[in-house]
């Protein structure tokens, strides 16, 4: 693991922690690593060994491979150019914490969707509908539509061309509120 990779791993083992609700001790406690080490580990200013890893990961309920992985997406550049694509592009590649769609032309998915998180819906260019509980919003160019997670929701566009942005947590993140946080 080079340096930069394991200042990566860092950021993903403290996201991990905090997602689980966990603090240094309980981490510590599980992995029999100890406290200053760990915050060490998630500050950037110690190197874990693979064994240490194992560890942390064992004691975070997951892998070493997906603490990498979430390391992986910790980096933050990445050029999505226009024209890639077609009809449906991603706008956001890998697997972040967001999930960001652009839809071009006429589209109508003809379908409904329900997603767990939050999102937006940004017309750049055109106009479209969205039907959302039981209730139709037309959509001009320039104006935006938030969908809190669980809403049911359908969309089409209605203008030649139109281009839709779609901003959304991932899937893969748990952003319900928790009133007891």
């Amino acid at each position: 693991m080079d340096e930069k990779e394991a200042l990566r791993v860092g950021a993903a083992v403290r996201r991990r922690r905090r997602t689980l609700g966990l603090t240094l001790a309980a981490v510590a406690a599980r992995s029999g690593l100890s406290v200053p080490f760990l915050s060490q580990i998630e500050n950037e200013r110690a190197r874990p060994s693979a064994r240490s890893l194992d560890r942390v990961a064992e004691a975070l309920e997951t892998t070493t491979a997906r603490l990498r992985a979430a390391a992986d997406s910790a980096r933050a550049v990445d050029v999505v150019r226009a024209g890639e694509g077609d009809g449906v592009r991603r706008v956001v590649r890998g697997r972040h914490q967001l999930s960001a769609l652009e839809f071009t032309g006429e589209l109508d998915l003809g379908r409904e969707f329900q997603h767990r998180n939050d999102e937006v819906m940004y017309v750049a260019q055109g106009a479209a509908e969205v039907e959302a509980e039981g209730q139709a919003y037309r959509l001009e160019q320039g104006d935006t539509l938030f969908l809190s997670g669980g809403v049911r929701h359908r969309w089409r566009a209605t203008v030649p061309g139109t281009r839709l942005l779609v901003v959304a947590v991932a899937e893969h993140i748990d952003a319900t509120y928790d009133p007891r946080r």
